[in-house]
């Protein structure tokens, strides 16, 4: 495939920050976690957000040099200002440790590293050229409440998403009520991935055999679950409720936090995702780009609220604050998911 040595290089990195970003969530403590400045409302960071953004940026600077554009979420403003040095010191010592174990990189970085490390993801994107797209740490909230999180990082080429790689270290391996006899129901720890025309994959985060996965079948709406945002903040719950009312899908929503949401359904925990943001919310290309290419090539179909592939070629953010839904395929439930923004 034209992108085998891209998806390799983000597998590697994705997994290394999941790695990562499991061992700050296993012994958080409160000086971990901060408050970004300059918003209207209160948006944790920690320190594996930082950590995980500075290890992703160092590995594919050195996978792809001289053509390297990253577009992500985090930058090192309030970790330049005055009292920052104590959490900038843990921060590099995190990313040395596991560039260390990856064995890879004869290299230990200093803090300045890793700050411009971590400013690297600076880049507005566009339709020209290649452009990488990471969220460090997707579902903060629920990464400092112990919940699900994601690693989320993903290729576009031209404005188009041509691979992802999807880092999920607390979701099981199993879905639930699914017998398998190879994983032990404590098996937690999964990472998906896809690249354009190749399908879509999952592995356990310590990089054993891949199985490749589908969506699910279902095709009575009766019969359909459906995920939707943990946090009542991200998106529009009562919306989503009338429309799956509507659809006559029974089952009570899935809540769960980023877009582990997306790898969960590209395997088939549910058929449906939901998500209305609330007006004057405009959506983060990060958000979903590696999501959205995890469950197409699993047989879905990702589209905006008026059917439309989502548009990630305009920059950092959606062009409009719409919402977003991921609909079955042909308009039915078969092998289909359903995101709305």
């Amino acid at each position: 495939m034209a992108y085998d040595k891209e998806l390799t290089a983000a597998i590697k990195a994705a997994s290394l920050a999941a790695r990562l970003c499991r061992k700050v969530q296993k012994g958080l403590v409160q000086s971990d976690v901060r408050s970004k400045s300059g918003r209207r409302h209160q948006s944790p960071v920690t320190v594996a957000d930082y950590g995980s953004q500075a290890l992703v940026s160092f590995v594919l600077q050195q996978e792809f040099p001289g053509e390297f554009s990253l577009i992500a979420e985090e930058d090192s403003n309030d970790l330049r200002k005055d009292g920052a040095g104590a959490i900038v010191e843990r921060i590099t010592e995190l990313v040395n440790d596991f560039l260390t174990s990856d064995g890879s990189y004869n290299v230990t970085l200093s803090p300045e590293d890793v700050l411009k490390a971590i400013d690297s993801g600076k880049s507005e994107g566009g339709s020209q050229g290649r452009h990488w797209v990471l969220d460090p740490v997707d579902g903060t909230k629920g990464f400092v409440r112990g919940d699900q999180y994601a690693v989320a990082l993903a290729l576009l080429d031209r404005g188009k998403v041509v691979l992802g790689a999807l880092a999920c270290p607390n979701l099981p391996l199993t879905p639930t009520g699914v017998a398998d006899p190879h994983c032990r129901k404590d098996e937690v720890g999964c990472l998906f991935f896809a690249e354009v025309g190749g399908g879509t994959y999952m592995q356990p985060l310590d990089g054993s055999s891949a199985v490749k996965v589908q969506v699910s079948g279902v095709e009575n709406p009766e019969e359909a679950s459906f995920f939707e945002s943990y946090e009542a903040a991200h998106s529009m719950h009562d919306l989503s409720s009338l429309i799956a009312q509507k659809l006559g899908v029974k089952a009570a929503p899935i809540r769960m936090d980023s877009q582990v949401k997306y790898g969960a359904l590209s395997r088939g925990d549910g058929s449906i995702y939901l998500r209305f943001p609330r007006d004057g919310y405009r959506e983060k290309i990060w958000d979903h780009a590696a999501g959205s290419i995890v469950v197409t090539e699993a047989g879905g179909v990702v589209t905006d609220a008026e059917g439309n592939p989502l548009d990630f070629s305009r920059g950092r953010k959606s062009t409009e604050p719409v919402p977003t839904s991921s609909s079955t395929k042909n308009s039915s439930f078969n092998r289909c998911s359903y995101v709305q923004f």
